[in-house]
């Protein structure tokens, strides 16, 4: 009986390396102001074997910045505004180490907020398989990957899935059917 666990834990253990392996090396980068998206990439970590990168504004949300009735609020005055970009926290020291990047994100007034910009616009992407995800609580993910797809043409955007609740084997399913 030990025998036969043993031999199944080692075959479990390779199939996950085997997987992590034919993936490439995977970063799933994600802002997360509620918890909602962190989830989501928390569970996308595990079905890919990735890295998980949280990305992370240099002026932390408060829950009024959140508030999304008030025009003054923080979020409501960067999403208002095109051209802004919240400084980030820190920026992925390795990303030439990695192949794909998973970009998540809550979708905020129907696209990402924009502190996704900033992390796309600080951040060498070109040559990286991008594959968006998101959370919200309306919305579909098509028009915040169609203006992702718009802003920046030029890198390699993969479909995107809206991933509100979805259960561990849903994400490794869609993972998987992503062909990467």
């Amino acid at each position: 009986m030990k025998t036969k666990i043993l031999f199944l834990l080692i075959a479990i253990a390779m199939s996950v390396n085997v997987f992590s392996q034919d993936k490439g090396n995977v970063l799933i980068a994600y802002f997360s102001a509620t918890g909602t998206t962190a989830s989501a990439a928390e569970k996308l970590a595990s079905a890919t074997g990735g890295t998980l990168f949280r990305i992370t504004p240099a002026q932390p949300y408060t829950s009024a910045d959140l508030n999304w009735n008030n025009k003054q609020s923080r979020s409501s005055v960067e999403m208002n505004d095109p051209k802004a970009r919240p400084a980030l926290a820190g920026k992925v020291d390795n990303l030439a180490a990695y192949d794909v990047v998973f970009l998540g994100y809550p979708i905020w007034w129907g696209v990402a907020p924009r502190i996704i910009n900033t992390f796309i616009e600080s951040h060498d992407l070109k040559g990286k398989k991008l594959v968006p995800f998101a959370t919200s609580g309306g919305s579909s993910i098509s028009e915040s990957v169609s203006a992702l797809r718009k802003s920046y043409f030029d890198l390699d955007w993969k479909d995107g899935k809206l991933l509100n609740g979805t259960s561990q084997k849903a994400v490794a399913d869609w993972v998987n059917s992503l062909g990467l």
